[in-house]
C-alpha cells in the first residue's frame, strides 16, 4: 500500500466504516480499527461477523473531518479473515484501547472475534 495512505491511516484515533456484504444486500456499520503491519484490524461479532464468515470480500471508508469539512477519505478494498486465537484478540484489542481510550488494558473480548483485513487496494483523496 501506498506510503502515503499508511500515514493518514495508521495513529488516528477515527472511527472507520466497515462494509460486509451477503447477497445483494450490504450492510456498513462504524468501528474502531488498528492498523499494523499492512493490515486493517477490528474486533467484532454479531452481523459483521457473520457476514464476513460468509463472504470475506469487504471495503473499509476511513475519512477525517472538522464538521462540515473533510480533509481527506481513504477506502480500502480487502479480504477478511477471522481470528478467534485469543492471544491475538487481546493483543489488537490493546492497540485498540491505547489509541482510542487512552488505555493499554485490553477490553472485554468474550463473545467476539478479530477481523484481519488483508488490503488488496487503496486509495485516497484530499479535499
Amino acid at each position: 500500500m501506498d506510503s502515503e495512505i499508511e500515514s493518514l491511516i495508521a495513529d488516528v484515533s477515527i472511527s472507520a466504516h466497515l462494509a460486509t456484504a451477503v447477497g445483494d444486500r450490504p450492510h456498513v456499520a462504524p468501528v474502531w480499527y488498528d492498523y499494523h503491519d499492512g493490515h486493517l484490524r477490528v474486533l467484532t461479532g454479531g452481523r459483521k461477523l457473520e457476514n464476513v464468515r460468509r463472504n470475506p470480500r469487504v471495503a473499509v471508508s476511513i475519512e477525517r473531518a472538522d464538521g462540515p469539512a473533510v480533509e481527506w477519505s481513504v477506502t480500502l478494498l480487502g479480504t477478511a479473515d477471522v481470528v478467534e486465537d485469543p492471544e491475538r484478540v487481546r493483543e489488537v484489542s490493546r492497540r485498540i484501547n491505547a489509541k482510542y481510550r487512552g488505555t493499554d488494558e485490553a477490553g472485554d473480548t468474550s463473545g467476539g472475534a478479530m477481523v484481519d483485513v488483508t488490503i488488496g487496494s487503496a486509495s485516497a483523496q484530499r479535499y
